[in-house]
C-alpha cells in the first residue's frame, strides 16, 4: 500500500546525524512511502546503504525509552532472530535527536513485503513459528512482565453501548458530505451492517473476569513490518527483517498472534485463507508453548475487538487522513464474514 511522499530532510539535519555515526558523505536520501506511524528513509552515502527512521512519537526530552526498546532488539539479534537493531554513533547512544526530533539509523536490508497469499503452507509454517520464537526470547531479554498501558487497555473489551454511540457520529459525519463517492456509501453500509450486528450479538462481550496470559511481544506484527529475502522475482525466500518495534510491550501474546493471522491472511474480499491460518497457528502454540484455550480465548477477544473498532473510519472522518482507506473495504467485510464464520475461524486456530 502507498502513501503519499514523505517530507524530505534538511541538510544540515543529514549532516549532522551522518556525522555522528561516521557513515560517510550522503550521496542520496530517498523518502520512504509506505507506514503510517513514523517516517523513514532510503539514504546512500560514501560507504553504503542504510534506512533512517523519524521516531515521531518518540520524546526527544527523554529518548530513554526508545534506546531501550533498541536494546532489546539488539538482544534478539544475538539469540538469532532477524530483529535489525539500529546502529550506536561514536558515544554509543542509538537514539540521535536533532531539532527536537528522534532518529534512529539502520543498516539496510534488501527485502520485500509479503502478504500471506504470496506465502507457502510451509512459509506459514515457519512464520508462526517465528511469532513464537520472538515472544519466547523477548521473555529472556526483557524484565519480568509489569503489564503496561497496552495490556490494561486490552483486557477491558469494548462496551458495545460506546460503540453504539460512535456509529450514529459517523454516520452523521458520512451523511453530511456533499460530495458522497463510492467509499462514502461503502462507509455507511458497513456503519449500519455493523450496528446491526453488534445488537445481535451484543451479549457475547468478553468476560472482564477473565485475565488473558501476558507477556512481551512486538506489538505491530503484520506484513509491512516483516522483510522477506527475494530469491528471484516473485518467489520471497526466508524473514530477513522484523522492523518496528515502537509497540514492544507487555500485553496478551496470543492476541497479537491472532492479530497477526488475520492480517496476513486476509483475502481481498475479507474472508480468510483458513488452511494456512491453520498451518501458522499450529507452528505458534508448539513455539511459543501456547495451549489451545489461550488461542481460542485470543481468536473471542481479537473478533470481539473487530467488532467495535472503526479506526479507518475515525482516521478519515474525524482526522480527515485518508491513508488507511484502501485498506478498508477487506478489512470491514472481515468482520462481517468472521462473525458468520466464527466456529470455523476458532477451529482453524485452535485446531
Amino acid at each position: 500500500m502507498l502513501h503519499p511522499p514523505r517530507p524530505r530532510l534538511a541538510a544540515d539535519t543529514l549532516r549532522t546525524l551522518l556525522a555522528r555515526h561516521r557513515v560517510g558523505e550522503v550521496l542520496s536520501c530517498e523518502p520512504l512511502s509506505y507506514g503510517l506511524l513514523n517516517h523513514g528513509y532510503r539514504l546512500g552515502t560514501t560507504r553504503g546503504r542504510f534506512f533512517l527512521k523519524h521516531h515521531l512519537d518518540a520524546d526527544p526530552a527523554d529518548p530513554a525509552p526508545l534506546e531501550q526498546r533498541h536494546r532489546a532488539t539488539a538482544r534478539l539479534e544475538q539469540l538469532g532472530l532477524p530483529a535489525v537493531p539500529p546502529m550506536a554513533d561514536g558515544d554509543g547512544r542509538t537514539v540521535t535527536v536533532v531539532d527536537g526530533r528522534c532518529y534512529a539509523l539502520h543498516p539496510w536490508v534488501e527485502g520485500r513485503h509479503c502478504h500471506g497469499d504470496q506465502l507457502t503452507t510451509a512459509q506459514c509454517r515457519r512464520l508462526g513459528g517465528l511469532l513464537g520464537q520472538v515472544h519466547t526470547r523477548l521473555a529472556q531479554v526483557q524484565p519480568a512482565p509489569v503489564p503496561g498501558p497496552g495490556a490494561v487497555a486490552a483486557q477491558v473489551s469494548a462496551d458495545p453501548v460506546e460503540t453504539e454511540g460512535l456509529i450514529g457520529e459517523l454516520l452523521r459525519r458520512v451523511r453530511s458530505r456533499r460530495d458522497r463517492d463510492g467509499f462514502d456509501e461503502l462507509a455507511e453500509y458497513r456503519l449500519l451492517e455493523r450496528l446491526e450486528l453488534l445488537r445481535a450479538h451484543g451479549g457475547r462481550r468478553p468476560d472482564a473476569d477473565t485475565v488473558p496470559a501476558t507477556g512481551w511481544v512486538h506489538g505491530d506484527f503484520h506484513p509491512l513490518n516483516l522483510l522477506y529475502g527475494v530469491l528471484a522475482p516473485g518467489r520471497a525466500s526466508e524473514p530477513v527483517a522484523i522492523v518496528d518495534w515502537d509497540r514492544l510491550d507487555v500485553q496478551p501474546r496470543a492476541e497479537e498472534a491472532v492479530r497477526g493471522g488475520a492480517i496476513f491472511f486476509v483475502r481481498p474480499d475479507g474472508t480468510m485463507d483458513l488452511a494456512k491460518v491453520r498451518a501458522y497457528a499450529r507452528a505458534y502454540r508448539r513455539s511459543a508453548a501456547a495451549s489451545v484455550a489461550e488461542l481460542s480465548a485470543a481468536v473471542h477477544r481479537v473478533w470481539w475487538e473487530r467488532l467495535n473498532d472503526f479506526w479507518m473510519l475515525r482516521w478519515r472522518y474525524q482526522l480527515r487522513d485518508r491513508r488507511t482507506d484502501p485498506q478498508f473495504p477487506a478489512a470491514s467485510a472481515l468482520v462481517v464474514w468472521w462473525t458468520r464464520h466464527y466456529e470455523r475461524v476458532r477451529e482453524a486456530f485452535c485446531g
